[in-house]
């Protein structure tokens, strides 16, 4: 494990800090970009490779999949060679997922490309709070939280809005040459990311972050587990993951499916990626321990009702509003979940890594589940208003489990 590592509070190293955020922003806008470009062409793939939706579906969760396995020992690497090397790895590794989608040319193929996400995802997802516990505390932190969770949300914004009124004109209509596109973004990040750590302050706090306790890593997730509040947790976590990936991987799909354009719905499917990005940077900042349950059930409402609305997708005013209450959520739900689990009692700042591997490979397990599922039940009965209905189940669970969470 890592050892707990505060920053000197020396004005460069206070500045740096926030050097260092964009960084880490930038990494996870590819995450976001990489993540989100397949939903937009989602159409012509299929048309292309002669897939079902139920096959889709199943590519679509492909990278959840590994993220589950790799996810723990992704924590452990990141807490050995420190968040400076990790991060670029896994901008290589988004590079390499996207390229290889664009050499894919059966549903095998594009199956292991979307899997290779897996892992370099979730250093991304636990390289992010870990390097925030070590160089911010007090309420800088959820500040903190809610800039780099803009990331993958804008990288999102960016895949939906101008996939198929940008990019796919530009490159002759042809989706491979778009992949390759957000690959070589993805891999320019990774080298913008190594150029900003070069300061000795970073190379400081790697050092020191990466001193070794001697304490197996198997003891520290089963020491974890014993903590009533981190099972509870990660329960909520797999629902709120099978929420989100199961909608926002199906939303393009489910709005030109009820009348739009696939330029069109790539437009509307923005909307809730933008009102993410706000949404990140006001509410985790309010989420204090004393009204952080209120705002987790708040948003798991907002949550519930996006789906009832979004079955009335032809009709703009509900579909609107249903748009809106998902960014609300999409852009604030996981990062107040993740930053009451970094401050439980029993796992803080020093935990960060094991308890994020944690996390993150219990959620996606919701996360393959998501998509799989909207597809096959699509396959099943023609439609998504099943699947919208069982995310509003999901919802209402989760406002029950949220209820008996406690620090």
């Amino acid at each position: 494990m890592s050892v707990s590592v505060e920053v000197p509070s020396t004005e460069p190293a206070g500045r740096y800090r926030w050097v260092l955020l964009f960084g880490v922003w930038l990494v996870y806008f590819a995450f976001g970009l990489t993540q989100v470009a397949m939903a937009p062409l989602v159409g012509v793939i299929k048309i292309d490779l002669g897939l079902s939706d139920g096959a889709m579906g199943l590519i679509l969760g492909a990278w959840p999949l590994v993220y589950i396995a790799s996810a723990m020992p992704c924590g452990a690497f990141l807490d050995r060679v420190g968040p400076r090397k990790a991060l670029f790895v896994a901008a290589a590794i988004l590079a390499f997922s996207a390229a290889a989608r664009g050499f894919a040319n059966d549903q095998l193929s594009l199956f292991l490309a979307v899997a290779s996400f897996g892992i370099g995802g979730p250093l991304i997802s636990i390289g992010a709070p870990k390097l925030v516990s070590l160089w911010f505390e007090g309420p800088d932190r959820g500040l903190a939280m809610g800039i780099y969770i803009t990331g993958p949300a804008l990288g999102g914004i960016s895949a939906l809005a101008l996939t198929n009124s940008v990019a796919m004109p530009l490159l002759d209509s042809d989706w491979r040459q778009v992949l390759f596109l957000y690959a070589a973004i993805a891999l320019a990040i990774g080298l913008v990311w190594l150029a900003l750590n070069q300061h000795p302050s970073a190379r400081a706090l790697e050092e020191r972050a990466t001193v070794n306790h001697g304490q197996r890593q198997s003891a520290v997730f089963l020491d974890l587990m014993k903590i009533p509040a981190v099972r509870l947790t990660l329960v909520m976590a797999m629902g709120a993951f099978f929420f989100n990936h199961g909608l926002n991987n199906w939303l393009p799909e489910i709005l030109r499916r009820g009348g739009m354009t696939a330029a069109q719905a790539g437009y509307w499917a923005a909307i809730p990626t933008a009102m993410g990005v706000f949404s990140s940077l006001l509410i985790p900042r309010l989420a204090t321990p004393a009204r952080r349950k209120k705002i987790l059930i708040a948003l798991i409402l907002g949550a519930g009702l996006s789906t009832l609305l979004l079955q009335h997708a032809g009709y703009a005013l509900p579909l609107g509003l249903g748009l809106i209450l998902q960014g609300v959520a999409r852009g604030s739900l996981m990062t107040v979940m993740m930053l009451s689990l970094v401050e439980t009692t029993g796992v803080g700042s020093r935990h960060a890594g094991a308890a994020g591997g944690m996390f993150f490979s219990a959620a996606e397990v919701g996360g393959v589940l998501g998509p799989i599922t909207l597809g096959a039940l699509s396959d099943l009965t023609g439609g998504f208003s099943v699947g919208l209905y069982l995310l509003s189940g999901i919802c209402a669970v989760l406002i029950l489990l949220s209820m008996r969470l406690r620090p």
